[in-house]
């Protein structure tokens, strides 16, 4: 299988690491270390290698970070994880909700006469050291780069990654990579930017249509590349990881180890963009005032999905849709008390792993039922496996990474006969999901502008939830993809192209989670009569399609539009899935798509 169910959090060896790390920040004079989550990549996912802040804390998290001082150590969760922080680490470590509590203000309290901070420059980013140090003017309080103090005491951190390129053929990646290159020189030009700094690795993989496997769930490299307003790119990869490319990169690119990346940025003449967000605060160092802040000059036009991507996705989530469609038919079959949690996902991949596209599954699959269905990014493992019981809900929430697309869908679902309250609960959600599918907005709004209306069901029932509606997702790239998000946050206007999840949630901690989740892709909206003729619109066309469990539905509740929204939908599901089932699950779907 690709998932495993081994348990990864073990708090009890948080406390004698602690105390290590501490003897080394004495050693070294610090009053403080800190310890993130991310990598030199700043990724929300991380090879075992740089698995810092699990291997010191036991939190397993996709985001977050530790403040190591002499006597408290804080550990910053945003409200995903607050329930799971609670069960991952010792208590030597204090859970902080972040980013409610900024870093800055918890240093100022924990240390009111001052000291000195150490933290890795390769782990930070230019634009989170940059904002602490302005927060912590006045404070006595200083951010010292310097060694890894946790490298240092992990005395059997696995090797770096080393998996093999390969190329992702023009089928699927819809322009060359030769015409990205000139497209995005172009920008730089324009700019008066004489080179670019790439240390995203699915930028990288993107602009030179290749896909990797550095990363479990992920298929991109650990590089860093220079991007020259010529078109030339400077690829710093280690060159065994390419061996194996039998496509050839191209002329304009040249391939160097990854030790010679601060040599040829002390050469580069600027002005040299960098993203400050994602740049590593050593890169910002070398290059110092010949740096120039912007943006990635490939996210946007990554986000962007051509043609050819958006048909590779419609493809992938019509036979992914019929491998989720498959498990839930199963499920239904099954007596409550009789799976557990591991079977579903076993059930799952197993059924997602026919398709030959398939590469991997897009993120470790979500089974959560009862109270593990309320930890947001729950993990099912031997020591957590529960039993599916009567009257529980289940959140699945998982994808696929195929060739051809990727793929990320959650579904709630009844385990025997549901509550009242659950039910209630249920309907909310799925009413903020339908008004955003329906939603049409003008041009230039961004995710900030428009994700209240997929909570304003649960707003106006005193409710809400601790993530965002939704995130981007790539291309046989990685599953949350940036810049664009919906989410309060966000100031990206949408645009044609982009793919989102819609995926407003509910949870009540130790009693139940409810989430459901489509991925939907943004288009020009068509005219109406009476519209305003010069006023451009945007929509969103479904590209999941799955049925949501009608159980768990209290039709009072819902209005004629939502009403005739889910029967379209359900509709479109039997019409487009249906031909791909066997014959158990086909009848099993006429069921689960009937009209409400």
């Amino acid at each position: 299988m690709f998932q495993t169910f081994d348990v990864t959090a073990r708090p009890e060896q948080g406390p004698p690491r602690l105390q290590a790390l501490r003897h080394e920040m004495a050693a070294e004079g610090l009053d403080g270390f800190l310890v993130p989550r991310a990598d030199a990549h700043q990724g929300e996912y991380v090879a075992p290698r740089d698995a810092r802040l699990a291997w010191l804390t036991g939190f397993t998290g996709s985001a977050g970070f530790c403040a190591v001082l002499a006597e408290v150590a804080g550990v910053f969760v945003d409200g995903r994880y607050r329930t799971q922080v609670k069960a991952q680490v010792a208590d030597v470590f204090t859970p902080v909700p972040w980013p409610d509590v900024k870093l800055a203000e918890w240093l100022r309290k924990m240390l009111p006469r001052g000291g000195k901070v150490g933290f890795d420059p390769w782990l930070h980013s230019k634009g989170e050291i940059a904002r602490t140090r302005t927060m912590l003017e006045g404070s006595g309080i200083t951010l010292a780069p310097g060694d890894n103090l946790v490298d240092r005491i992990w005395q059997d951190q696995p090797a770096p990654p080393m998996a093999s390129v390969r190329a992702h053929p023009i089928e699927f990646a819809g322009e060359t990579a030769d015409s990205k290159r000139a497209r995005l020189a172009e920008t730089l030009r324009e700019a008066g930017h004489r080179a670019a700094v790439l240390t995203m690795p699915d930028s990288i993989m993107w602009l030179l249509n290749i896909r990797g496997g550095d990363i479990a769930r992920n298929p991109v490299a650990h590089g860093f590349a220079i991007l020259h307003d010529d078109g030339r790119v400077d690829l710093f990869m280690a060159a065994q990881k390419l061996a194996d490319l039998d496509t050839p990169l191209g002329d304009g690119v040249t391939v160097h180890a990854p030790d010679a990346l601060l040599s040829a940025l002390e050469r580069l003449e600027g002005p040299v963009r960098i993203d400050e967000t994602t740049v590593p605060q050593r890169i910002a160092d070398v290059l110092g005032d010949r740096a120039v802040a912007g943006d990635d000059p490939c996210a946007l036009p990554k986000a962007r999905k051509n043609e050819a991507e958006i048909a590779g996705s419609v493809a992938a989530h019509l036979r992914d849709g019929a491998a989720v469609v498959e498990t839930l038919a199963w499920l239904d079959a099954q007596a409550p008390g009789s799976v557990t949690e591991i079977d579903v996902v076993r059930a799952l991949e197993e059924r997602r792993r026919a398709d030959p596209a398939l590469r991997d599954i897009s993120f470790e699959t979500i089974a959560g039922t009862g109270a593990n269905g309320a930890i947001m990014h729950y993990r099912v493992t031997t020591g957590t496996d529960t039993l599916l019981q009567d009257g529980d809900l289940l959140v699945l929430d998982s994808g696929g990474q195929y060739l051809d697309g990727t793929t990320d869908i959650t579904r709630t679902i009844a385990i025997g006969t549901p509550g009242d309250e659950e039910r209630a609960a249920f309907t909310r959600v799925l009413q903020g999901m339908i008004a955003m599918s329906r939603l049409r907005w003008p041009e230039g709004l961004a995710g900030r502008d428009i994700e209240a209306v997929g909570r304003m069901p649960l707003w106006l029932a005193g409710q809400d939830f601790n993530h965002g509606l939704g995130h981007g997702v790539g291309a046989y790239l990685s599953v949350h993809e940036g810049p664009q998000r919906l989410s309060r946050a966000s100031h990206v206007p949408l645009e044609p192209g982009m793919i989102l999840s819609n995926e407003p949630g509910y949870y009540r901690e130790g009693a139940f989670g409810i989430r459901i989740e489509n991925l939907l892709v943004v288009e020009p909206a068509p005219a109406l009569p009476g519209g305003d003729a010069e006023r451009a619109m945007l929509n969103w066309r479904t590209l999941t399609f799955a049925p949501i469990d009608r159980r768990l539905i209290l039709p009072a509740m819902l209005t004629t539009p939502e009403r005739d929204w889910l029967n379209a939908y359900h509709g479109a599901v039997a019409e487009r899935i249906a031909p791909r089932l066997g014959d158990s699950a086909r009848n099993w779907l006429a069921a689960a798509t009937a009209p409400i």
